[in-house]
């Protein structure tokens, strides 16, 4: 029923919108209490005048607008239509209300009845909104159908071309649009005028009288068992036969449903092509024209049988039905989309705050960056400074552990000089020794003794150049690091005092006095200042310093 009440609204709302003269949304309601009388009357709906006037009875004689008068309508005439009425008759009063007022007066190239089923097929196509339209998918489905009616081959190019000229507010056309379409020939180029009549006719049987197939058929009658010519029309619950395909003459029915069955016949009787429709209480027996036609008919019957048996709908209806769905989808899939897309777009903005304030952030940073760099760069310069002083005390460290090397080695050198020195010293002492002793040998060997002590003073001669060169070196030594420690100098006094003692040991200082009676002693250099007596005291107490030191 809410199918049907919808179908019907779409008509009713051309009837009004035809009264609304001054384009405001109302009309009056003198006119549409006519209406709603003549409603009444094509839709076989009991006309209550009482509740017409009690719904209109008022104080305000204005208009009424298109939604003060659907409580009515709902009310009093479409919740108590039901579907025994003349389709046809009442798109019929509803297009005859509307006509005159919008249909073009530029020559079309069909009928004004031609017109009105273009008018009907409209509110069938047309989507559930007002103010109706009939959208580009639908348009397309339309002018496929009637140019398979028509013979010609369908031109997608060119409905794509068409399809760019809409604007974008524009989400498809107008009833009074669609039928100046269709009657420009600007899809029917090479046709005329009757081809195209025939294809909208064929179209208007198929989608709105719910003819499924039809044409000339034989059939044997039950009475007389005799073979007429019949106009069959298949619709989806019966199968209708007139004695010509202007549907005058009305000569019987056959009512289909999920119990009849259709069955193939061999040829009998001279009769050819024959087919089987069995029902509850009759069985038909038919002849098509070939076997193509007998094939399409078979094939059409059972399928409308079995569509019968599952409760679906006609074909073009259900398909229409899909479109709509799947276009609500689609249209339900691009809100969501836009509705993503809005969040996706709020949601870049707020990232696009976020960002901008990642990037004051990074800039704050940067510059804390660039202010910890320019830290680190004077830490880096001390410690290069600090690197440089502690480079620079290796190397004084460095330095000083050379300059207690050099120390080590001349006071090593220093010790050897010493111990060359106490060396020749002891070797001059016996020298020395051995001289006294060849001093006390016979006068016999004195010869021999004055050419040792040639020879042994010449010795002591090359000895005291040794020591005179071993003090040369000494004393350069002593120049090279003098001042270096104190230990050095120290070093010096004490042999400076070790000579003093040695030559005093020796009686190289020793004062000129009057010579001793006794014999005197002879010396390398002459005549010694002091007795053998003397000598050997000395000797002794030379000896024993040495000993303690």
């Amino acid at each position: 029923m809410g199918g049907l009440k919808d179908e019907l609204l779409k008509a009713i709302w051309h009837a009004f919108t035809a009264l609304d003269l001054d384009h405001s949304g109302k009309v009056s309601k003198s006119q549409l209490k006519v209406l709603s009388h003549n409603l009444c009357t094509v839709l076989k709906v009991p006309h209550d005048p009482v509740a017409l006037e009690e719904h209109f009875r008022d104080d305000d004689e204005g208009p009424v607008s298109n939604q003060g008068y659907m409580p009515y309508l709902n009310k009093f005439i479409l919740e108590k239509v039901q579907d025994t009425f003349d389709k046809i008759e009442f798109n019929r009063m509803c297009w005859t209300l509307c006509v005159k007022k919008n249909l073009t007066k530029s020559p079309l190239l069909i009928t004004e009845e031609d017109a009105f089923k273009v008018w009907v097929i409209f509110n069938f196509l047309s989507e559930d909104k007002y103010p109706l339209i009939i959208v580009p998918e639908e348009i397309e489905y339309l002018l496929k159908k009637l140019t398979e009616a028509m013979g010609g081959g369908w031109q997608q190019e060119q409905f794509e071309h068409y399809k760019i000229s809409f604007d974008d507010s524009k989400d498809g056309l107008s009833v009074w649009e669609l039928i100046e379409l269709v009657g420009s020939g600007q899809f029917s180029k090479g046709m005329d005028r009757q081809t195209v009549s025939m294809a909208i006719n064929e179209v208007f049987n198929e989608l709105i009288l719910d003819v499924l197939k039809q044409g000339y058929m034989m059939k044997k009658g039950h009475k007389r068992k005799n073979w007429t010519e019949r106009w069959f029309v298949l619709k989806p619950n019966i199968i209708s036969y007139y004695v010509s395909e202007d549907l005058k003459d009305k000569k019987g029915d056959i009512l289909l449903d999920e119990n009849c069955c259709v069955e193939s016949l061999p040829d009998k009787d001279g009769k050819k092509c024959l087919f089987l429709i069995k029902c509850f209480d009759k069985t038909f027996e038919i002849s098509a024209s070939d076997k193509k036609k007998k094939q399409e008919w078979i094939q059409a019957i059972h399928s409308t049988i079995h569509l019968l048996k599952l409760g679906n709908p006609p074909p073009h209806k259900e398909a229409r039905q899909r479109r709509k769905e799947l276009r609500k989808k689609l249209l339900a899939e691009q809100e969501e989309l836009e509705r993503q897309m809005k969040e996706l777009q709020a949601a870049n903005e707020n990232k696009q705050q976020e960002l901008e304030t990642v990037r004051k952030i990074r800039q704050q940073m940067e510059e804390q960056v660039a202010q910890k760099s320019s830290e680190l760069e004077q830490y880096l310069q001390r410690v290069r400074e600090l690197e440089d002083m502690y480079l620079k005390l290796q190397e004084a460290l460095e330095d000083e552990r050379q300059a207690r090397q050099d120390e080590e080695t001349v006071r090593k050198l220093q010790a050897r000089l010493l111990e060359e020195e106490s060396s020749k010293r002891a070797e001059l002492e016996k020298w020395h020794l051995e001289q006294q002793q060849a001093i006390q040998t016979t006068e016999a060997e004195k010869q021999e003794l004055e050419n040792q002590r040639v020879l042994k003073e010449r010795a002591l001669q090359e000895a005291m150049e040794q020591l005179a060169q071993l003090e040369l070196e000494r004393k350069q030594a002593l120049e090279q690091y003098e001042g270096v420690k104190k230990k050095l100098e120290m070093a010096t006094s004490k042999t400076k005092s070790w000579k003093d003692k040695v030559a005093q040991h020796e009686g190289l200082i020793r004062l000129i006095e009057p010579g001793s009676k006794n014999p005197h002693l002879i010396t390398n250099w002459g005549p010694a200042a002091f007795t053998q007596a003397e000598l050997e005291e000395r000797e002794k107490n030379w000896k024993g310093k040495k000993n303690t030191e």
